[in-house]
């Protein structure tokens, strides 16, 4: 099994995030704080080494990690 690049609250945001949802919206479905949700992406960010949320996005696409 390969081992999984997001933790799983990363993973639900940018799901979220790929369905065009808004930091608010993702802070809400998740019952979370819009700062722990931008936290989440900033750290999926750095792990994936690029340079935004869209950029993030398209790798994790690449990677198998989202599937759209």
């Amino acid at each position: 099994m390969k081992k999984k690049i997001l933790t799983d609250r990363e993973q639900e945001v940018f799901n979220l995030l790929v369905l065009n949802k808004t930091t608010e919206e993702i802070a809400n479905l998740l019952d979370i704080s819009e700062k722990t949700v931008r936290n989440h992406i900033s750290n999926a960010i750095q792990k994936l080494g690029v340079k935004g949320r869209a950029q993030a996005v398209v790798e994790l696409i690449k990677l198998g990690e989202i599937v759209i």
